[in-house]
């Protein structure tokens, strides 16, 4: 059976697109995972991305001049002739926002190689922590969406196990030089790798080759890999139906900010020299943020703080309904995603709200801000609004429009077009 939802994401009319500023108008909330199947085996739906903007002086209704559709500029490899051999490991590592780079990497090489991808096990944020991979993710759907782009087995080989790996330290989004420089040579040696991806920095910026299929392995495996299990999901859709319901009472649309107040004090916040970076925004200065550039009172606001704390309380002044995880997950799934302490999971839950949500405000620079980015574009959801000081009595939204969009400088513009 067709959801209704899946129609409806397929066919979102310019309207419903494009008023974001009064959010009071329309209560659509178009879910990633509701997307139409194509041809390609992909995930993807067409969607009207908004052209030139303008600000109305009622709100930050943004009106559109010109648009265009998105779609997948790939499509999925064909499976190669020859058998696998050799086989390729890794942990998923850091964070829910790292994992699905970590995994595209991971299958680039593993089919340049010709080698078997091992299912990997995910190491948790907390040190010591670690579970399988299904544990987290739908791994038939993991398996069926990467069928004929790579071999996947659940474990290594008995007769492997006693074997020593050759560790290989990976720069994110791997080139082919990379491989065939440093990579290959090793697999040629020992056709047991184990791959480290490192992330020296968070470059997102389209990098596509002269190798029409590692470009559309990389596409695939990024867009079409990773979905949570089921349960998991399932949690997401009721956090994303609870927050439609609460916007709807309040007559307005729902904007999630991903703000971690946690993090304001830590290195990812701080220079060498104390100051804060760039890109960084408290509570205040993202209420200040919003109250300049037109948001009404009545716009519904989800931030990926798990718990309500005095900090926010000014915030929560200015618009009522704004509301943390703790306000909205169904009581029954707190003690798995809250209270046990474990920060993927409830990290995993903030990825897929800020994916689907109308707005989306990066309160915070970094990865997450990167892959809810790249989630957008793919289902042109490209409503990302990035805070900055604003002085006078009031500003247009058009100005703060991530460059990831008006630029065309995420990656995901690489492989959806």
């Amino acid at each position: 059976m067709v959801d209704p939802r899946q129609v409806l994401a397929g066919f979102l009319t310019l309207s419903m697109f494009v008023m974001l500023g009064n959010m009071i108008k329309h209560d659509h909330f178009t879910s990633v995972s509701e997307l139409a199947v194509d041809a390609t085996g992909v995930e993807f739906t067409a969607m009207k991305v908004a052209g030139n903007t303008e600000i109305t002086k009622a709100g930050v209704e943004l009106q559109t001049e010109a648009t265009e559709e998105i779609k997948p500029c790939w499509t999925k490899p064909s499976p190669k002739d020859d058998q696998p051999n050799g086989f390729v490991t890794l942990s998923l590592t850091i964070g829910p926002e790292y994992h699905t780079s970590q995994i595209a990497d991971a299958v680039v090489i593993a089919r340049y190689l010709g080698a078997t991808l091992v299912l990997p096990e995910i190491r948790g944020s907390e040190l010591g922590k670690s579970r399988k991979f299904q544990e987290m993710y739908d791994v038939e759907k993991f398996k069926k969406n990467l069928d004929g782009v790579v071999k996947i087995v659940d474990k290594l080989p008995a007769e492997w196990t006693t074997k020593k790996p050759a560790v290989i330290r990976v720069p994110n989004r791997v080139t082919e030089d990379f491989i065939l420089d440093t990579i290959q040579p090793a697999f040629q040696k020992n056709s047991y790798l184990r791959l480290a991806i490192i992330f020296s920095s968070v470059s997102l910026k389209p990098k596509g080759t002269n190798n029409k299929d590692l470009d559309s392995t990389a596409c695939h495996a990024m867009f079409a890999g990773l979905k949570l299990k089921p349960e998991y999901s399932e949690v997401a859709e009721q956090m994303v139906g609870k927050l439609k319901e609460l916007s709807e009472k309040s007559d307005g649309r729902v904007l999630a900010v991903d703000m971690r107040t946690d993090l304001l004090e830590k290195k990812t916040c701080k220079t060498s020299g104390g100051a804060r970076r760039k890109g960084c925004y408290n509570p205040q200065e993202v209420l200040n943020f919003l109250k300049k550039v037109g948001f009404s009172a009545n716009t519904t606001i989800y931030l990926t703080e798990t718990w309500w704390h005095k900090g926010l309380n000014n915030l929560k002044k200015a618009f009522p309904h704004t509301y943390t995880k703790d306000d909205i997950m169904p009581a029954e799934k707190k003690g798995e995603f809250l209270n046990s302490g474990d920060s993927d999971l409830a990290r995993a839950l903030d990825l897929e709200v800020c994916s689907q949500s109308d707005v989306f405000v990066p309160a915070i620079p970094g990865m997450f801000y990167g892959n809810v980015a790249g989630r957008r574009i793919a289902s042109g959801l490209t409503q990302i609004l990035v805070p900055a000081p604003v002085g006078g009595a009031s500003a247009q939204a058009s100005d703060f429009v991530s460059t990831y969009i008006t630029k065309k400088s995420h990656f995901a513009y690489s492989c959806y077009c």
